[in-house]
């Protein structure tokens, strides 16, 4: 059969053969990529700044929609309200994320037992390796900007050591801190005192900036064009079937060419011999008449 296959023509089939299924399978790949991308982009509203006072409300259910939202708000940090949160990546190492506490001018207060005279809010200001680089927050009235992301889940079962946290947890911090907080947290991305900017992106040193972007929307399976792309990759495999069918199919062609060649020419030398025997068998016969 390789030889049939060898042919020129077949040859020249197989190629065809190969880059169809190329194309087929960039297709399937098309599809896949189709059937896992967002169902929406990112939202360029997120970048706008907006103030946190209007954005979020305090002792409230943190809104999707807010989520990653640019904030400004002006306030005060205090040096006694600091933790470090370890285990946290910046550029594949594991350090500390130093977060502080932000107490909001003209946030709203909360009332009840617990309630503090201020609403504050934690702010993630940056990345250390060492906790010793973890310096104190800007002094002053500052004017904060940064993202505004959701609080994150404590970690269960793990106790914090003194002056950290196991998660940038509202829930955990305020009972470290005993204040009145906002449903989530800013990673800061500016911190301006006296008109110039404190902030980790602006001054060099060992606090690192955190620079955490936009999140991407959830990414949602579209089982319609995941369907597709694994039908191209079987008509990919069709491709190559029906090549090797063909091909199957002229090697049958040729045996039975050959059969009928073979059974051509045998059939005169057949013929001849059977010839020679009837010439044989008739004086045999005529002989068995004349006897008595």
């Amino acid at each position: 059969m390789w030889k049939t296959a060898l042919k020129p023509r077949w040859i020249a089939g197989f190629i065809f053969a190969i880059a169809l299924s190329g194309v087929f399978v960039l297709l399937s790949q098309w599809q896949f990529g189709r059937s896992t991308q967002p169902e929406a982009p990112v939202n360029p509203a997120t970048e706008q700044v907006q103030p946190l006072t209007s954005t979020l409300q305090p002792g409230e259910f943190f809104h999707g929609s807010v989520s990653d939202q640019m904030v400004t708000a002006q306030g005060t940090y205090s040096p006694d309200k600091q933790v470090l949160v370890p285990g946290r990546l910046h550029d594949g190492k594991t350090g500390y994320w130093v977060v502080s506490a932000f107490a909001v001018n003209a946030a709203p207060t909360l009332t009840g037992a617990a309630a503090s005279p201020q609403t504050w809010i934690p702010v993630a200001r940056g990345w250390v390796a060492d906790p010793a680089d973890a310096a104190a927050p800007p002094s002053g009235l500052v004017e904060l900007t940064g993202r505004l992301i959701p609080s994150e889940a404590p970690v269960p079962g793990k106790a914090p050591k003194a002056g950290e946290a196991s998660a940038v947890s509202v829930a955990e911090l305020i009972n470290y801190w005993g204040v009145s907080s906002y449903p989530g947290f800013v990673s800061a991305t500016a911190e301006v005192v006296g008109g110039k900017d404190a902030s980790a992106t602006a001054v060099p040193g060992s606090l690192l900036p955190l620079n955490i972007g936009p999140q991407p929307p959830s990414q949602q399976i579209n089982w319609l064009n995941l369907f597709y792309s694994i039908e191209w990759v079987v008509f990919a495999g069709f491709a190559l079937f029906i090549w090797w069918r063909l091909v199957k199919d002229d090697y049958h062609r040729d045996l039975e060419e050959a059969f009928d060649e073979a059974e051509a020419a045998d059939a005169p030398e057949q013929h001849q011999n059977q010839q020679q025997q009837n010439e044989q068998q008739q004086p045999d016969q005529h002989q068995q008449k004349v006897q008595p």
